[in-house]
């Protein structure tokens, strides 16, 4: 039977058309879907909810404002100049933030490779030169048959272009694209993380340095003043107004004050040496470079927006929900598995035997052939391989929800410290000032003899625990405040528009830059 050139043609579409369909019965996405998702197999992504709180615990404080402020330099504040030029250092030198830019890159060339696949992935120029010689010995040797110009030693030249090229009928590398972007958008989004996470943690170190500096300043303090008692009690020992005891109980208050001040050194050096690492720099003393300074002060208000506002402000929330938007993206690509990978392969090439006749038109020659591969009878991998990624897609999701969850926490958390550690300074300070004047009387009364030391001990060590809870009330207001923009994932949108610090994004490492999204 002839089969008429019109036949032959028909058969190649029906054959393809029949590779369609029984693909899409075969798989997961039905047609319908598979058009509505722009013939893509797998699941068109959408931002999952999250719960977010109507209004944060504190609004109705005055102190509490709901509008939204630009929180890119949300440290300037504190009005504390130092601050300012560790920021600016920590942001120019430090090197996890320089690691977090070197991802950005990783991610941005997987995405150009994820592109490339979307053209013909195997493109080859090949070329060789052979010389043959043919056996007269082997069965049925064509030289002993003696055929005409067949010849025992002869040479051979090849060039050619090879083109592999499976084509995106199922979507597989359109979903690999959409993967990669996602997995882009999550670098710079954790790049965005860190740099917020940097800029709360050398604001922080610096105010416990400061807050410390205050503690050992109260502890000098008072030990001057215990040793004043303590001469006291010495001079009144040589004149018999008092036994020893008065003497070795000023002597013990003494040392027990002392005792702490190196206890509060070490975390003044340990403080020190973390700062170090944030700037990017071995640990060195830092007390020339910080200088004399005091806690930085607070304003008594902030501005923190709505809870709903976390959702584009915090870039560690932005991040979850694009590796949820990727792992979506990988569902589809597990998913073309089911599916006939459909490709194009083909050769155009010249051969001869003499170099000189290699680009004649007679050397020519090619190959175009449609071909198809499928997985079948895959004993339920396939199926798995999809059930796998849905799995991680929800785990993903659940991790993004509880980010939000716990982004809306921290922000509770600094704003109760902020609140709460202003009425506690203020009471603290009037407590302080009562503890003053309490030791300033009661040295008096025991220099007249009016009083016993004992008196004058617990007087004084009330006063030295005072004052520690003072500074560390001081230095809470401006953790609390530091915790609270930390939280609203202020920092992460900085720039160099006042020419302080280099663009937002750009991190320059040895001439490499890392631009923004």
């Amino acid at each position: 039977m002839r089969v008429k050139p019109a036949a032959k043609m028909r058969l190649p579409i029906r054959l393809a058309a029949c590779v369609l369909l029984s693909g899409l019965v075969a798989g997961c996405t039905g047609l319908r879907e598979y058009v509505a998702n722009g013939f893509k197999v797998g699941p068109n992504y959408a931002p999952p909810p999250a719960a977010v709180a109507p209004a944060w615990i504190d609004a109705a404080d005055k102190r509490v404002r709901s509008e939204s402020d630009d929180l890119s330099h949300w440290w300037k504040v504190f009005n504390d100049p130092v601050l300012d030029d560790l920021i600016g250092s920590a942001y120019r030198q430090n090197l996890t933030l320089r690691a977090a830019g070197f991802r950005i890159l990783q991610a941005r060339a997987q995405l150009n490779i994820d592109i490339g696949n979307l053209l013909p992935q195997s493109q080859k120029m090949v070329g060789d030169y052979a010389r043959y010689s043919l056996s007269e010995e082997v069965a049925n040797s064509i030289l002993r048959l003696g055929f005409p110009g067949v010849k025992r030693y002869f040479a051979q030249w090849d060039y050619g272009f090879n083109l592999g090229w499976e084509l995106d009928f199922w979507g597989r590398f359109r979903r690999a694209v959409e993967a990669g972007s996602a997995t882009l958008d999550a670098s710079v989004d954790e790049y965005g993380d860190v740099l917020v996470t940097l800029l709360g943690d050398v604001a922080t170190y610096y105010t416990q340095i400061r807050t410390i500096e205050l503690r050992l300043k109260f502890l000098r303090d008072n030990v001057e003043l215990q040793r004043e008692a303590l001469k006291i009690a010495e001079a009144r020992f040589q004149v018999k107004a008092v036994d020893e005891l008065d003497v070795d109980q000023a002597r013990s208050t003494l040392e027990q004050t002392e005792a702490q001040i190196p206890e509060l050194e070490i975390a003044l050096r340990q403080a020190n040496n973390r700062l170090c690492v944030l700037l990017g720099i071995p640990p060195e003393d830092l007390k020339a470079r910080l200088g004399a300074g005091s806690i930085p002060t607070a304003p008594p208000d902030v501005a923190v927006g709505i809870p709903a506002d976390l959702l584009r402000r915090r870039p560690d929330v932005r991040r979850a929900e694009r590796q949820a938007a990727a792992q979506s993206a990988e569902i589809g690509v597990a998913e073309s598995e089911f599916y006939p990978h459909i490709a194009i392969l083909g050769t155009i090439a010249v051969s001869a035997e003499k170099f000189e006749r290699l680009f004649r038109g007679t050397a020519l020659n090619g190959t175009i052939a449609p071909a198809f591969q499928w997985n079948v009878l895959n004993y339920g991998r396939i199926l798995n391989s999809v059930r796998v990624q849905d799995a991680r897609f929800q785990e993903l999701v659940a991790a993004y929800q509880n980010t939000v969850l716990n982004a809306n926490r921290d922000v509770e958390d600094g704003l109760v410290t902020f609140l709460r550690a202003q009425e506690r300074t203020r009471h603290q300070a009037a407590s302080v000032a009562a503890a003053e004047k309490a030791v300033k009387i009661v040295v008096t009364k025991y220099r007249g003899g009016t009083v016993d030391f004992t008196r004058v001990t617990q007087i004084q060590l009330t006063l030295v625990e005072l004052q520690d809870t003072l500074a560390q009330a001081r230095g809470e207001i401006a953790l609390g405040l530091i915790q609270t923009y930390r939280a609203l994932g202020g920092g992460w949108q900085v720039g160099a528009t006042d020419g302080e610090l280099p663009p937002a994004g750009h991190t320059v490492i040895e001439g490499t830059p890392v631009p923004p999204r």
